[in-house]
């Protein structure tokens, strides 16, 4: 017998011990809710001024899901390009997270090499003092094929109750050629969910080292995946 077949019996036989009530649950959460217009995951800004010798910036900032679950990741993702003939250097990207956040778990940048293309880097995000977080550089290179891109990742608190509408704060840019910019205004929104079955079970994993490190569901996301991972590791922690 295959040790996929034998996860995939050991999931089923959890997930029938598993009641009735949290099996229901796990099927309403798997349905999406209509998009909340007062809640909007992007926003976008430009800058074309005398200090950019008029040539056009660009500024994007998305956060990766409309909905989320307390004690899970959530990305955001600012975006710093130029439509024009400029080629400005940004030495730093400073993000704001929603209030409450704590520090983040990672952050990496994209952006042009000569020779090499897009290239993405793991880096660290540096306290900026006033309550974001900032990535620098010597100089990321963009010109109009070619934005840095930054994203970076915080835990949701734990305690945020399902139905709050968490916004962000805005965005920093430093650079040259008038790409350096405070959009405090450029911010993204989510709503909290509860958590599904695989994230309850997983976090509660977590507390006895078997849950996964970021309290996510598997790849595929059905229970019987989850519970099936879950177990596994329960095996290996085991033996």
């Amino acid at each position: 017998m295959s040790s996929n077949t034998v996860r995939r019996i050991a999931a089923l036989a959890a997930a029938t011990a598993l009641p009735a009530g949290l099996l229901m649950a796990g099927a309403g959460a798997g349905v999406a809710s209509a998009a909340d217009p007062a809640c909007v995951q992007s926003s976008h800004d430009t800058k074309n001024d005398w200090s950019t010798v008029w040539i056009t910036h660009t500024y994007d900032k998305t956060v990766s899901a409309a909905e989320v679950a307390a004690g899970t990741n959530v990305t955001y993702k600012i975006v710093v390009g130029t439509t024009s003939i400029g080629n400005p250097y940004v030495n730093s990207i400073t993000d704001y997270p929603p209030a409450g956040f704590g520090a983040p778990v990672s952050a990496k940048v994209t952006a042009y090499h000569f020779a090499q293309g897009q290239v993405t880097e793991d880096v660290t995000p540096q306290t900026s003092g006033d309550g974001g977080w900032s990535m620098n550089s010597t100089g990321w290179f963009v010109n109009s094929g070619n934005p840095v891109t930054a994203e970076i990742t915080y835990k949701v608190p734990d305690n945020t109750a399902a139905g709050t509408k968490v916004t962000s704060g805005g965005i920093g840019v430093g650079g040259t050629v008038g790409v350096g910019t405070g959009k405090p205004g450029l911010t993204s929104c989510f709503n909290v969910r509860a958590k599904n079955p695989g994230e309850a079970v997983l976090g509660s994993a977590d507390g006895a080292g078997a849950g996964s490190a970021e309290g996510q569901l598997s790849s595929t996301g059905s229970i019987s995946d989850v519970l099936g991972d879950t177990i596994t590791r329960v095996i290996n922690n085991g033996s």
